[in-house]
């Protein structure tokens, strides 16, 4: 049977609206914006059967997870290694002040050689994203279930399934309360081997249809 991961990036929020960078700053609350956000996505899963809802430790992640779990009596479930990139120095900065550090550029080239001052380098966080994910993937075999992160998990996760260098996940998009699934079909007569497949990337088909309203 197919396992489904849903892959869901956490809904919006004011760092988010101050174009700053905010790695794991403690404290960060989905806005008022961010909050209709995951309603519309909450909404838009309720029809689906979950097996379990996981999330990255980020009030942001728990607060968008907690809205999608109430629709299916599920208890989010907090796993560290889903947490945001951890941005070292430049947490909490204006983006337009880390676009004139000297280390921007090559860290933009070049993401898989270089780490965010002070932080982490972005294929230890595709490392241990997609152990975890492989990890909630063996518990739920044959299930659907909602994992809620943050953006550069998600496109660091969805280019190691793909087969994407490291050096270019920053050409996917992983907008605010979108929806990115994957899917994994087990090989005939191997049980123990499953092959990836994205089904979509980026879906905010949920708050076109709220802006519209």
């Amino acid at each position: 049977m197919t396992t489904t991961l849903l892959l869901i990036r956490h809904a919006s929020n004011n760092l988010l609206k101050e174009h700053r960078m905010g790695g794991r700053m403690p404290g960060i609350h989905l806005n008022e914006e961010g909050r209709a956000e995951a309603e519309a996505l909450a909404r838009r899963l309720a029809r689906t059967e979950l097996a379990a809802v996981y999330s990255s430790p980020m009030e942001r992640t728990l607060e968008t997870a907690r809205l999608i779990a109430e629709h299916h009596g599920l208890e989010v479930r907090i796993h560290p290694g889903l947490n945001e990139v951890d941005c070292g120095e430049w947490s909490g900065e204006l983006n337009v002040r880390i676009r004139e550090h000297p280390h921007w550029l090559p860290l933009q080239i070049l993401p898989s050689m270089v780490p965010y001052p002070g932080g982490e380098r972005s294929w230890n966080v595709q490392v241990r994203v997609v152990a975890v994910l492989e990890e909630i993937r063996a518990a739920h075999r044959g299930q659907t279930v909602a994992v809620v992160s943050h953006a550069d998990p998600i496109r660091l996760a969805v280019a190691h399934y793909i087969g994407l260098p490291l050096d270019l996940f920053r050409r996917l998009l992983v907008s605010p309360a979108s929806l990115t699934v994957l899917a994994f079909e087990p090989l005939p007569n191997v049980p123990d081997l499953s092959r990836p497949r994205l089904v979509c990337l980026n879906d905010t088909a949920h708050l076109e249809v709220k802006s519209k309203a």
